[in-house]
């Protein structure tokens, strides 16, 4: 039997990924990092905020994303969505995710010979 370590470490590796996707795909809609946090995390990608918050910068420098800061509340947020750029890469993701899931799937089948 696989020890818990090596499982989490291989389900962390296919996770790593994926976050991207749905950050793009989720940020369509504008919001701040603690609510993407919080919808991601509802939606099965259970990522931590010391993880996502170094992505969202990572993916706004490479012009990803693209952030404003809403002042008028108590509190400033910085909002994210994503760019033209990220919705082109967006689609590319999400189709090669498609691909290799159907992939998948006929590997998981059999249908491999």
């Amino acid at each position: 039997m696989v020890d818990q370590e090596t499982t989490n470490g291989h389900l962390q590796e296919l996770r790593r990924g994926t976050v991207v996707i749905a950050c793009l795909v989720v940020l369509r809609t504008p919001d701040y990092g603690y609510a993407l946090l919080e919808t991601l995390n509802e939606l099965g990608f259970q990522v931590d905020a010391n993880t996502l918050y170094p992505l969202l910068r990572r993916l706004e420098k490479q012009g990803l994303l693209t952030s404003d800061w809403n002042t008028d509340q108590a509190r400033p947020r910085k909002f994210y969505r994503t760019s033209p750029e990220g919705e082109k890469l967006a689609a590319l993701l999400v189709a090669d995710w498609t691909a290799l899931h159907a992939s998948i799937l006929g590997l998981n089948e059999g249908d491999h010979s």
